[in-house]
This record gives C-alpha cells, structure tokens and sequence, in this order.
C-alpha cells in the first residue's frame, strides 16, 4: 500500500500538539520552584517548608522526583498499550484524545495550593496533582511522538517533520517564560491585586490555549492514511530490554538525559538569574527566553542542510560544547564587567544555536534508529523507544528541577546567591558528559 505524505499543512497541524504539552511540561519546570520557594524579592509567599534531609535534598526536589517515579512506571505502559493497540482509528490518536482534559486541569491544579502560606499540606497536594498530571500529560507524549517515525518515509522527511515540531517546542517554552508577563496583564486589566491569583488565573488562560492546539493533530490528520504499522506482539518488559540491547540507542540515551537535566537547571534557574544575579524584573524573563527561542530560529536551515551534507553528529557535538561554555558563564553572572542585560542576552543569543540544533536533530537521530530497529527485527514498536527516552527526558527535567531546588539551599536571595552559581558548575559537567557519550555514537552515512 502506497502512503501519503503529510502536506505542509497536516505538519504544521502535528508540530502544534507540541506546543501544547510543551508549554504545560515547561510551566512545571519554570514555575514550580519560584511559585513554591521563591526568591525574598518576588512578591510571593513561600508555599512549603525548607526542610533538608540528609543534609543535602529539600522538600521541593522530593516533591518533584515523586512525581516522576510514577511517571516512570506509567511511561512503558502506555508505550506498551499504545504498539500493541489494535483501535481500527489508529494506535496513536485514540490516547492523545483521552489524555488532553485532565492533563489541563492537573497542570492548573498544581498552582492551587490548599494553604496561602507555608505548610505541609500544600507539600502533599503538590505531590498527587504532579503525579496525576504527568501521567495525563504522558498518555499524550509518548504516542504523539511515536508518529513521527511511522508517517515519515525518508532521514529527510523526519528532520523536516522534527524542525516544525521543534518549533512548537520553543513556543511552548517562549509562552511558559512568559507566565509572569501574563500575570502583569492580568493585575492590570482585570483588577487581581493578589499576585499569587494573577498567576494562576495566567496559567489556566495557559493551559486552555495548550489544549485547544493539542487537539489539531487528532482534528486534521488521520492516522490510517499515513501509517500502516502494525500492533507488536512483544509483552512490556522483553520490549524494554531489546531496546537497550540496541548501542547507539545507550549512547544517545545517556547524553539526552544529560542534555534535558541541564536544560531544566538553566529553565528553573531563568528567573532567579534575572531577578537575584543580575537585578533585573521578572518580567524579563519571557523577554529573554523569546530572544533566545527567536534567534534560534535562524539556525534551523543551517542545522537542516548542515547535518544533511555532513550529518547530524557534528552538529549535536558543537551543540554540547557550546552549552559546556554558556553553563561557566552563569556561575560569573552579576559579576562581568558588564551591564545586566548585556550578560543575560550574550548568554541566551549564545544559547541559540544548542536549542536549534539539540531540538531537531535528537528527535530525527531516534526516529532512524526505531525505523532501522523495525527493519531489523520486524516489530514495530517505535512507541517503546520514545516511552524509554522521554521517560529519561522526564527523569532528567525532574533531576534538573530538584537539583535546583537542592542547591537553593546554599543560597537563592539577593546577597546570598551561591546556589544558583553552583547551578553552572552542575551544568557545565553533565554537558560535558553528553558531549564525551555521544562522542561514541555511530551514524549510519
């Protein structure tokens, strides 16, 4: 049966799920520490307590890995039920439907704490609604981005399809960043005097708008026209293992994970660097999030052509340098003899081009390892390799957020701010760890 190609229009229908889900993911990331902990200078009220255990982890950084935890039992499941699916409408599509309601209101519900000031009650209740909204949110990831490799035929079609929906990642982000400016909008227009209100009334308006776009890839494209792959038969756990057994699948793996808990450090740090390192308003951080997302977006035709002629490899690894370097200069934030906002747009201009390149290329480099995997083995179970990475990419977000909120403990105010410096030592390291695993991977030519 010969299979049709997604038109421009049905691609960009695809890569706007993902601005959806990466807009309420990113919310957790940027928001969290600074709705719950946040700095003395914000103008919010702590919502949990300081408490350390161990001497080293705060409440908030185990609030976060428990969520993931369940997240991480949840994520093959749903891979699994997802391949094995026999729903005449498809194997992707009828979970993505399921999962876009209660994925918005558990987004929202976890900036509802059931106390206004610090309490362990609102410690508990940030725990279940964070593990009830990463699995919803889950149960529309895993087969969303299992698509990808079954309605692209060609390594040139999956890079194509992978840069739009690598643009619907960046809005999420640049829309996320923008939280507080929201909130600004909202104290001046509707009358919220209380700032805590202002923002949660920002990330429902937030949620609604995510769900609304991830609707259009189950409104516009119809699966069965595009795909002919068919249910595996492999149980759960044999189809985690042979995922494993395959070596450029590790390598790529350990340096993702890597990459992603950076990236969360440098997320949840965003508005604590503007706010405490350099002085700046909150209302900033959008603004320098969208220049960096935007300036990014002159990289796409480079890192598009480039890694066609010369293969995606080099560009991933140039990516992985540059962030080692971006991650030395946060420790220095505040301190060059520079003004504040020339520090803050040197460092995220510089950032463009990573995002651009770690952004399309990795979700391309996976879709040709389960396409060569499929051709292989005979089984298509391109679902499991997506749950095993973004199962990872979770595990990593998570790890980023509570080493940022461990390290909050060494200081997070203006004139003691060394655990935010202490956030570039820990990004620059496990950059260099994705730069040294990759460095091992094997592209086909």
């Amino acid at each position: 049966m010969h299979l049709k190609s997604l038109s421009f229009g049905k691609q960009i229908a695809y890569a706007a799920g993902m601005i959806g889900w990466s807009t309420m993911t990113n919310i957790i990331i940027v928001m969290l520490p600074y709705f719950y902990l946040p700095p003395s200078n914000a103008g919010l009220p702590t919502l949990v307590p300081q408490l350390v255990l161990f001497g080293a982890f705060n409440i908030l950084s185990i609030i976060a890995a428990s969520g993931r935890l369940v997240d991480a039992v949840f994520d093959p499941f749903i891979a699994s039920r997802s391949d094995a699916s026999q729903n005449p409408n498809g194997r992707r599509m009828p979970f993505m439907k399921w999962a876009i309601i209660p994925a918005m209101i558990f987004c929202a519900l976890v900036f509802y704490p059931l106390q206004k000031g610090e309490s362990l009650h609102n410690a508990w209740w940030l725990t279940i609604m964070l593990c009830l909204f990463f699995v919803s949110v889950t149960t529309y990831i895993i087969p969303y981005n299992a698509l990808l490799a079954e309605v692209t035929q060609t390594p040139n079609q999956k890079v194509k399809l992978s840069s739009y929906q690598q643009v619907g990642f960046v809005i999420g982000i640049i829309l996320s960043a923008c939280t507080n400016n929201f909130a600004d909008l909202v104290e001046s227009y509707f009358s919220v005097a209380n700032r805590s209100e202002a923002v949660q009334i920002a990330i429902w308006g937030l949620c609604i708008l995510s769900g609304i776009v991830m609707l259009l890839p189950i409104i516009f494209i119809n699966e069965k026209e595009y795909s002919t792959a068919k249910p595996t038969h492999i149980p759960l756990w044999p189809a985690i293992v042979s995922t494993f057994k395959n070596g450029n699948f590790k390598y790529y793996l350990i340096s993702d994970f890597a990459f992603y808990t950076a990236l969360s450090i440098i997320s949840s740090g965003l508005l604590f660097f503007c706010t405490v390192l350099l002085g700046l308003p909150e209302s900033d951080g959008g603004k320098f999030m969208g220049a960096m997302v935007l300036f990014s977006l002159l990289f796409y035709p480079i890192v598009n052509f480039g890694s066609a002629k010369f293969g995606k490899k080099p560009f991933v690894l140039l990516a992985f340098a540059v962030l080692c370097i971006i991650f030395i200069t946060i420790f220095f934030l505040g301190k060059l003899p520079l003004p504040p906002q020339t520090q803050i747009y040197l460092l995220v201009l510089s950032a463009s081009f990573p995002l651009a390149a770690l952004g399309i290329l990795p979700t391309a480099i996976l879709a040709d390892i389960a396409q060569k995997d499929t051709l292989e083995t005979g089984e298509n179970h391109e679902g499991m390799f997506f749950a095993v990475k973004y199962l990872f990419v979770k595990l990593g977000q998570t790890l980023g957020i509570a080493i940022f909120a461990m390290l909050t403990i060494y200081g997070k105010d203006p004139g003691n701010d060394y655990g935010l410096r202490l956030n570039g030592i820990v990004g620059f390291v496990l950059c260099l760890i994705a730069l040294i695993c990759f460095s091992k991977f094997k592209e086909d030519k």
